[in-house]
Parts: C-alpha cells; structure tokens; sequence
C-alpha cells in the first residue's frame, strides 16, 4: 500500500479536531500537526500525497488573488514606498540568525542561506551554488514556517486581541468566471513554472485571479470549503517534511533556529510599529505583512482575522523578490571583502 494513503485521512481527522477546539486556520495547522505528530511520536513513514501541495497551492493563491481590486490596488499602490521598506526591514531579519549560528561554529555559507526569510526549495539551491550545507539549510527554513505557522495565527487571534472573521458569505457564484479563473491559473502556473520562477503554483495563480478579477470588476469568491481544502492539503504536504531523525539530527542547530526565528517574529513586530506611525496603514496587516512565514500561510491568516489580503501578500511578495534577488551577489560580496 502507497505511503501517502493514510495521509489525507490523518490531516483530515487532525484539521477536524483543531476547527472543534476553535484554533485559526485549523484545517492547515490541525493537518500539519497530526501528520507531524503520526511521524515523529508513531514512527509512520507517512508521505505526500502526489501533487497535494501543488494542488492547495493553486486553490489557495486563485483565492487570495480574488481580494484584489481597482480600488484595493491603488491603496496598495499609494503606499508603495512603505512597502518596499517594510519588505526590505523583513530581510535584514537574517542578520539575527547569521549572527546566531556563526556564533556556534555553523559554515558561513550554510548559516547565511538558512537564516534568509526565503522559499526552502529557492534557499537551497542558492546554498548548493554558494557551498552551503543542503541539508541544514532546508531544515532551517522547513523549521521557520513550522514556528511561523503554529504561532503567528494564534498570537494574533488571541495575544493581538484580534477577534476572528465572522462566517464569510459567498459574494457571487459566477461560475463561468470562476471556472476560467481556476483553469487560467492552472495554465499560469505551468508557464510561470515553465520560467524557472520562484513558487509558480502560488504565485501563477495568484496573478492570474488577480487581474482576471480587476478586469471583470466585480467582487467573486470561491464555493465555500475550497479555503479549507487548499489549507488541508498544504498542511499535510508540509508535516511530511518533519521526522524524529529531522529534531534529533542537530539539537543545537535547531534550537537556534527557533531562537533565531522568534528574534525575528519580534524584530519585525517593532518594525512594522515604527512603519505604521509614517503612514495611514493598519498597523496589525503591516505587522502580518512583515512576519518571516509563506505567503500562503499569511495571506490565509489575513483572511481568517479579516485583514488587509492584498496588502499583506504583496508585503510578502516583495519581501521574497528582495531575498531572491539580492541574496547571492551580498554572500559572495560577503566573501570576496573576507577575501
């Protein structure tokens, strides 16, 4: 019998359990955590279910893309300039987990891809060019979105005193519109994909819905559950990653990451503050904008406590576009002023 089959059942019972008990985002952390908890404490060698991420990432990303609009960019637009601060504020976060794991004996390049606010897959690769320890470096940022994951929702729902969404109502159920929108992204995302570029099966659809939906105009919404079908597959993908071996491994080397990762949570708290007293932006979506997570994982928590979708998403995809395009040429800067 396939080793993914008992996945989904697994993610689906731990989903269903974290909804009874009222914890935000539970088909994603519920699944994520059951999986986790059957692999680690079970010892069952659960594995991803073929294309399940891929498959939630794409529900997810046609989602968020519906929150755009005409009016909602042009605010985002107006506050561009915070936004790239904000964005760039979030990347100097690494210098936290660089200073950390130098500090206890880690190789340079290896402790310089691991502490990037990054995509894994994208980090990893740019260690392998550069050097770095591949292996440390995936359980790095695979260890990063699992604390961002887990805690964020919940301290903003209970710590922020953020209350939770009331029960969203279907806007409108165009489905013509929202059947292009979906095979749409599907084909964006292979194109996106076939570029070589960074999250295709988020970010493909994301744009696609996104300007589908300003074209038409209109506020759409996908059929009610297709929210808690994407977080569940995502939630199961991701607790795949996790294994007894993965917080044995290294001990040390994981607890500075959850060190370094908390640093960050905080450091970029303060700054999102700082940045919300320049301008006339929510200071709770800018400080969920700059947290170091996914943009999936946050864009899913904007919308559960009924914040700003658009304007967290693009906090976190110019925080991303500024890690993957600056990153490299830094650490081999890094290295040639050592030199």
């Amino acid at each position: 019998m396939p080793n993914w089959l008992l996945t989904p059942v697994a993610g689906a019972a731990g989903g269903y359990l974290a909804s009874l008990i009222g914890w935000p985002l539970p088909w994603m952390v519920g699944s994520l955590l059951a999986v986790i908890l059957l692999r680690c404490l079970a010892g069952l060698d659960l594995r991803e279910v073929p294309g399940a991420r891929k498959t939630g990432q794409w529900l997810v990303g046609t989602g968020i893309g519906l929150h755009f609009s005409p009016a909602v960019l042009e605010q985002v637009l107006q506050h561009g300039g915070l936004l790239v601060a904000g964005a760039l504020l979030t990347s100097l976060t690494c210098l936290i987990g660089i200073a950390l794991l130098r500090s206890a004996g880690v190789e340079r390049a290896t402790a310089f891809f691991a502490s990037m606010p990054g995509g894994a897959s994208e980090m990893v690769n740019l260690g392998l060019r550069n050097g770095a320890n591949a292996g440390q470096v995936a359980a790095a940022q695979s260890l990063r979105l699992l604390l961002v994951v887990l805690c964020v929702p919940a301290l903003f729902q209970w710590w922020l005193g953020v209350p939770p969404a009331l029960e969203q109502q279907l806007v409108n159920s165009d489905p013509l519109a929202l059947a292009v929108l979906l095979a749409g992204g599907v084909l964006f995302a292979l194109f996106w994909q076939r570029l070589c570029q960074p999250n295709p099966w988020l970010l493909g659809p994301i744009l696609f819905s996104a300007a589908g939906t300003m074209l038409l105009d209109r506020p759409l919404s996908l059929l009610p559950g297709t929210s808690e079908l994407g977080q569940w597959l995502i939630g199961s993908a991701l607790g795949c990653h996790f294994s007894r071996e993965f917080f044995r491994g290294a001990p040390r080397f994981v607890g500075l990451v959850v060190l370094a990762t908390g640093l960050a949570m905080l450091a970029s708290a303060l700054a999102a503050k700082g940045l919300s007293w320049l301008g006339e932006l929510d200071p709770r979506s800018l400080m969920l904008g700059m947290m170091p997570g996914g943009i999936a994982e946050l864009s899913l928590t904007a919308e559960a406590l009924a914040l700003s979708v658009p304007l967290i998403t693009g906090l976190q995809v110019l925080r991303l576009m500024c890690v993957l395009f600056f990153a490299e040429p830094l650490f081999r800067l890094w290295q040639r002023q050592t030199r």
